[in-house]
């Protein structure tokens, strides 16, 4: 049996606390647009970090409470966010253990992947999307090595 430890875990919950508290500050219609989506990133984070501590059931709740708090599809976060999270803990050893660069390159698919379930979910009767659609998986890829490091800095200390 894996031990957790209590402040990982006090981290790992006070983080996805902190990106529910990003995701529904009042931005400008710019930043919206553009922003990744915090709570995931996060998610990707600790799910390739500590896997025994991040798990898919984790995740489909966070997913759960990401839909009360902005007014979505129940369901529908926790269906994306579990997802990706599965996808992120079988392939934990091979991602970490590229460089931070080559890690945003998988990050990048697996936020492009969520999109696409997104797409299919709220807009699969839309024929056209905006290209801001499609922005914050790119701005999530290029955001990634920074949260990775501030990330990396928290858990260690």
């Amino acid at each position: 049996m894996v031990q957790i430890n209590k402040s990982s875990s006090l981290a790992y919950w006070l983080s996805i606390a902190f990106a529910m508290a990003l995701r529904i500050v009042p931005w400008p219609f710019a930043v919206l647009m553009t922003a990744p989506d915090w709570v995931m990133l996060i998610l990707i984070y600790w799910a390739l970090a500590t896997p025994e501590e991040a798990s898919v059931g984790k995740a489909w709740f966070v997913g759960l409470l990401v839909d009360v708090l902005t007014g979505q599809l129940l369901g529908q976060y926790a269906l994306i966010y579990a997802f990706s999270i599965f996808l992120c803990i079988k392939q934990h050893q091979r991602i970490r253990n590229f460089p931070v660069i080559q890690q945003s390159l998988a990050v990048f698919v697996i936020l492009l992947l969520a999109r696409i379930l997104t797409f299919w979910i709220e807009h699969i009767n839309h024929q056209l999307m905006p290209v801001y659609f499609w922005l914050p998986v790119l701005s999530g890829a290029l955001i990634w090595p920074v949260l990775y490091i501030v990330l990396s800095r928290l858990r260690l200390s």
